[in-house]
């Protein structure tokens, strides 16, 4: 068996095929091994090999950019042998889940690499956040992978005229997004969620408490994942997972799990923000003038899909909320935007200082 057929045969239930092959073709002339990073922590990574799991340094590929670091999911050209052994490249991500993080320097955080699947993890243990939903589906279609929404801890909604209602919220903030519910703790609609993610690789969202780490377990078979209960004051759980593991599914594909995120910040994702937000870029294209914010605009269809109660008005208020801050932070780094955003300000403050005007004008 040659080396290429025997890392196919090794590394293809963690996704390996034929276009990794042709990628890594330079790196194997060089005796590099492929493999695939399962775990990053410390500068340092676990990546699995034909020859089994190594413990390897990531210093040499860690550059100044925060969106190059070697990350789980990551496919790479490890070190055959030496102390320390070193990560030396990592081979053109297909997709990446990228969020801002608290930086005031406007960075982004690279979360996962070459994902096809994002489920995000929403539970119906506390009151539905639809507003963090279509955060988290932002980032998702801006990543370039298919989201889901899975709704865990079912159970907990015994009434199904309740729990029809929960979905069709998240349904109405998912355009063109599965929307599942599942009870990990009782086995119920895990069936449908294993067939999703039985191809490919899947990264599991969502805050603290959702039941990621539940629901990984099931997904496994076994308990890989250690799992502690929420508070009952909130429903908020703890960190359970502290580093983001990738676990091979018996059922095929694998399963990216993450520590649950309090702030999910976006990162130059106004594509995915259009995305999540799709009946309003539908609407806009009807409006008078091609760049209308739908503010004060005459002949803005959106305001009147409002009006009209076509177009829920949370929707609208969402959508304004994540472009504006997608826009504050791609102007971060964009002198240009900066200028244009704060004239685009002065503009509709002098807009709103005229309406006044004519307001007291016909007062008086």
């Amino acid at each position: 068996m040659t080396s290429s057929s025997a890392a196919l045969s090794a590394l293809a239930p963690y996704g390996w095929d034929d276009a990794w092959a042709d990628a890594f073709t330079p790196y194997q002339a060089e005796g590099l091994l492929p493999g695939r990073v399962i775990r990053v922590d410390r500068g340092q990574c676990d990546v699995v090999t034909p020859g089994g799991v190594l413990r390897a340094d990531t210093a040499f590929v860690t550059p100044h950019d925060p969106l190059r670091v070697v990350c789980t999911g990551d496919w790479v050209a490890v070190e055959p042998g030496g102390s320390p052994r070193y990560v030396r490249a990592y081979l053109p991500r297909r997709t990446s889940f990228v969020r801002s993080t608290s930086s005031k320097r406007s960075e982004g955080q690279i979360l996962a690499a070459n994902v096809d699947h994002a489920v995000i993890a929403v539970s119906l243990a506390v009151e539905l956040d639809l507003g963090r939903v279509e955060r988290f589906l932002a980032l998702a279609w801006e990543s370039g992978a298919q989201p889901v929404v899975v709704l865990t801890k079912a159970d907990l909604v015994p009434d199904p005229v309740t729990l029809a209602h929960l979905v069709q919220d998240v349904e109405t903030s998912a355009p063109g997004v599965p929307v599942l519910t599942v009870s990990a703790l009782h086995g119920d609609g895990l069936d449908t969620v294993v067939a999703l993610v039985g191809s490919g690789t899947s990264v599991l969202l969502g805050q603290s408490g959702a039941g990621k780490s539940t629901l990984a377990n099931a997904l496994v078979g076994e308990d890989v994942m250690d799992v502690r209960a929420a508070r009952d004051v909130d429903g908020k759980g703890r960190h359970t997972t502290t580093t983001r593991n990738l676990l091979a599914l018996p059922s095929g594909g694998v399963l990216i799990d993450t520590p649950g995120l309090r702030g999910v910040g976006l990162f130059d994702a106004g594509g995915g923000v259009e995305q999540v937000f799709a009946e309003i870029r539908e609407l806009a294209e009807r409006c008078r003038f091609h760049d209308c914010s739908h503010e004060s605009e005459p002949g803005c269809a959106v305001r009147t899909a409002v009006e009209d109660g076509e177009l829920p008005v949370r929707r609208l208020e969402s959508y304004r909320k994540l472009m504006r801050e997608n826009q504050w932070i791609v102007a971060k780094t964009d002198a240009r935007l900066r200028s244009e955003i704060k004239k685009d300000w002065k503009r509709r403050g002098a807009q709103g200082r005229a309406a006044m005007e004519a307001k007291r004008g016909r007062w008086s």
